[in-house]
């Protein structure tokens, strides 16, 4: 019983936290569930209001880390995407996006950087993004290949206490969530870790051979919220 409450009191609290944090109104729901393993999230259409909300298994307050999901989309290449999204109350700490010319980027407080990768379609792509702060060496991985490394703010730490979500891009200075810039698609597979993995590592999780644990996310013992339209199927 003091199990189950204890789920329940964080539920409220982080519903709160984000509500509180972005100073304007999500419909947040209110059950956090536990677990995707072997599952999909599937966003079928375009909407502001449609969101994934992650509950980190530490704060996120990094100088390194790794991302990789899998991801499937039919929107046409001029259509901005957001693919992942962390703000705190001030600043967009780490979003990833596929941008209106194809290239897909990402952004730690302010300027990004983009890469000319192959694109993302309506078949599953296994997606990578390392970076480290000590030599702010940054690079996409695709199908567990590496692109060219970029150097993108080396000595820079991405600030803890914020909120993640998937399906949407949280600014409130242009007033909340935007239909325009929301995924549609297929997502699996999100799994985020502290440190930069290897190459041979990388590999392994994209021909889905056993890898360490994600110790930020781990995809088959997430916790997260369902908002708006978000179906969660069997990845068969």
């Amino acid at each position: 019983m003091s199990c189950m409450c204890l789920k329940s009191v964080n539920t409220v609290r982080f519903a709160v936290g984000v509500l509180g944090l972005f100073g304007w109104s999500l419909t947040v729901s209110s059950a956090t569930q536990v677990g995707l393993s072997d599952k999909v999230l599937v966003f079928p259409y375009e909407t502001d209001f449609s969101f994934v909300a992650l509950i980190p298994q530490k704060e996120m307050g990094l100088r390194a880390f790794t991302l990789c999901m899998r991801v499937a989309t039919e929107l046409p290449e001029e259509r901005q995407i957001i693919l992942f999204a962390y703000r705190t109350a001030d600043y967009d700490e780490l979003n990833v996006w596929r941008e209106q010319d194809g290239r897909i980027s990402f952004y730690m407080s302010g300027d990004g950087t983009f890469y000319h990768l192959p694109p993302l379609t309506t078949f599953r792509t296994s997606l990578c993004l390392t970076w480290e702060s000590r030599t702010g060496l940054a690079a996409f991985w695709v199908e567990g290949k590496r692109s060219t490394y970029q150097v993108y703010k080396p000595g820079h730490s991405i600030r803890p206490k914020g909120t993640v979500l998937l399906g949407q891009d949280p600014d409130k200075h242009l007033g909340g969530l935007e239909a325009v810039q929301s995924f549609v698609g297929e997502m699996t597979d999100l799994n985020m870790w502290d440190f930069v993995l290897s190459r041979s590592m990388i590999q392994a999780w994209h021909y889905r051979h056993k890898v360490p644990k994600g110790n930020i996310f781990d995809w088959g013992t997430m916790e997260y919220e369902l908002n708006g339209n978000v179906m969660v199927v069997d990845d068969d």
